[in-house]
């Protein structure tokens, strides 16, 4: 199980996933076990400089019916269930820097703690959006950022919202008045990775890492 649901394990969504996993063909059932489309934004703020991301992360449609199913069914109804799954999904995700890394030429930035985060239904699909702020602000202009949105174990993949082969415009944008340019590099996984993740089954647990080399990567330029 990725560890952004490791917490969040009833019997009834066990049973749930299992159904579903069963309607699917063989092949799906090699890693990964579902998908995450996300969203970011950089924040900037009036000198320039970066400050947060802010990312909407979408469940992919099988992890969202059975979240909406068993939070429907829970005290205070969907509603309430969702204020707690955001709570339940912030601290799986603190321990591992809510999935992100983030590089402005060769040095690793460091992340600050999510404070500001909720959860909705949209569109019959779960949302987690939330603002990451940087341990302290980095100055944009003429710099590259780069940074991967990553589940460690590969068990979820992570890709910028997409109509067909390339990402929607407002999957990376910048906020502010900096004259930036983005893109998102698709991955390009070893072969051996490749294998690695295809001899994995639904009960097996990746090493952490794994996602890594799946990854996209957004990177933004700015003048």
């Amino acid at each position: 199980m990725s560890l952004l649901f490791r917490r969040f394990r009833s019997g009834a969504r066990r049973t749930a996933l299992a159904g579903l996993l069963a309607l699917l063909p063989a092949l799906a059932l090699a890693h990964p076990h579902g998908w995450i489309d996300i969203r970011v934004r950089l924040v900037v703020d009036e000198e320039g400089r970066l400050e947060a991301l802010h990312q909407a992360w979408r469940m992919d449609p099988f992890y969202s019916l059975v979240l909406i199913e068993e939070l429907s069914q829970t005290e205070g109804g969907l509603e309430a269930g969702l204020d707690r799954l955001g709570g339940e999904i912030r601290g799986n995700l603190e321990p591992f820097d809510y999935f992100t890394e983030l590089r402005m030429g060769d040095d690793a930035l460091r992340l600050g703690d999510v404070t500001e985060y909720t959860v909705m239904e949209r569109d019959g699909r779960v949302e987690f959006v939330f603002l990451l702020p940087l341990a302290e602000p980095r100055t944009l202009s003429e710099q590259t950022l780069q940074y991967q949105v990553f589940d460690p174990t590969y068990y979820l993949e992570v890709v910028h919202a997409a109509e067909g082969d390339a990402p929607d415009d407002d999957a990376l944008t910048v906020g502010g008045g900096l004259n930036c340019t983005t893109r998102v590099l698709p991955a390009d996984p070893d072969p051996e990775r490749v294998m690695e993740a295809s001899m994995l089954d639904v009960q097996d647990q990746a090493e952490p890492g794994l996602g890594r080399h799946f990854a996209e990567t957004g990177v933004v330029e700015c003048e």
